[in-house]
């Protein structure tokens, strides 16, 4: 998977996630609340990964000279 992938996956989870969240909140239902905090956890989790293919990346562009 690219880093945009997992940056894109991550950012749609985290959104999906917050929205639960929200929606357990008002709803008063604690599973859907706690299911939406992991989701946005997993969302967060992916963005970072992405972020780090794109460390990776530019640091292997770096060394084999690369632009």
């Amino acid at each position: 998977m690219s880093s945009t992938t997992d940056k894109i996956k991550g950012l749609a989870n985290e959104a999906v996630g917050n929205i639960k969240q929200g929606v357990g909140n008002v709803t008063g239902n604690d599973k859907l609340v706690a299911e939406g905090k992991a989701q946005e956890l997993k969302g967060e989790a992916q963005k970072t990964v992405g972020d780090v293919k794109d460390g990776a990346k530019n640091l292997a562009d770096k060394i084999t000279g690369k632009h």
